[in-house]
C-alpha cells in the first residue's frame, strides 16, 4: 500500500545562535495540521495545538543561547517538551550527552531531519508524557525546557516529572515567556528541595515584537540518588 502524501507545508531556515548557524526544518506556520492515522487525536492533541511543536518560539531561542556556553562536560542533559529542539541541536554541536523528549508524535521525525541538516550525531529521543511513570529515561544532571508552563496543570505534572529524573545534584533551567504559571512552578520546585533564581531575557519574535522571558534556574544538591 502506498503511504499517504503529506500535505503539511514546511520551511527551511538557518538561525544564527551566537557563533553557531543552526539549520532547521519547521512547519510553515501555526495553521498546519495533519493527523492521517488519528494518532495525535488519541493522545489528546487537538487541531489547534497540533502545530505548536513545529515552530520556533522566542523562549526556545533564549534557551538555545544559554546552552552556547553552559558547562555540560560530563553531564547527562535532558530537554523536556523539546518541540523543534533548538537547544538540543546546540548541545549536540557541542558534543554534549543530550536526550530530547516530547509528547507530540511528529517531533521525533523533525528532530532526526534537523540533526541530519546540521551533520550531527543522532540525538536520543523518547516520546513520553509527564504523567508517564515508566519511560526508562533514567536520571540527569541538567534538565532544560522552554515555554512548557502554558497550562496551570503543567505545574504539578512537570515538577514531578523533573524530580523523578533529577540526579541528587541537579540543575534545572526553564525559560518561560511569562504565561502566568512560573511563580506557582517555582513554589512547587522549592517544596521539592530546589533553590531558585530568576532573571529576565528579551527575544524578538517573528513579527518583530519584543517578548520578555523569565529564565528560571533551579538547583538541588546533596539528595541521595536511590535509583
Amino acid at each position: 500500500m502506498t503511504a499517504p502524501i503529506s500535505r503539511v507545508r514546511v520551511r527551511y531556515t538557518t538561525l544564527e545562535i551566537g557563533d553557531m548557524d543552526i539549520h532547521i526544518r519547521t512547519l510553515k506556520d501555526h495553521l498546519q495540521f495533519e493527523d492521517i492515522n488519528g494518532e495525535a487525536k488519541k493522545l489528546g492533541i487537538s487541531s489547534a495545538t497540533w502545530p505548536l511543536f513545529g515552530v520556533v518560539w522566542p523562549s526556545s531561542q533564549v534557551l538555545a543561547r544559554l546552552m552556547l556556553d553552559y558547562y555540560v562536560n560530563g553531564k547527562r542533559v535532558l530537554e523536556v517538551g523539546c518541540g523543534i529542539a533548538l537547544a538540543s541541536l546546540i548541545l549536540n554541536k557541542r558534543s554534549a550527552d543530550i536526550t530530547a523528549t516530547d509528547y507530540h508524535p511528529e517531533t521525533e521525525g523533525f528532530l532526526a531531519h534537523n540533526v541530519k541538516l546540521n551533520d550531527g550525531e543522532k540525538i536520543p529521543f523518547v516520546r513520553t508524557g509527564w504523567a508517564d511513570l515508566d519511560d526508562d529515561l533514567g536520571k540527569f544532571d541538567l534538565i532544560i525546557g522552554s515555554d512548557i508552563l502554558y497550562e496551570v496543570e503543567h505545574v504539578n505534572l512537570l515538577s514531578a516529572f523533573i524530580n523523578r529524573h533529577a540526579q541528587g545534584y541537579c540543575d534545572v533551567i526553564i525559560v518561560d515567556p511569562r504565561r502566568g504559571n512560573h511563580a506557582k512552578f517555582s513554589k512547587k520546585m522549592a517544596g521539592l528541595g530546589y533553590t531558585c533564581s530568576q532573571k529576565k531575557a528579551n527575544q524578538t519574535d517573528d513579527m518583530g515584537k519584543i517578548v520578555i522571558c523569565q529564565v528560571l534556574t533551579f538547583s538541588r544538591q546533596g539528595i541521595p540518588n536511590l535509583a
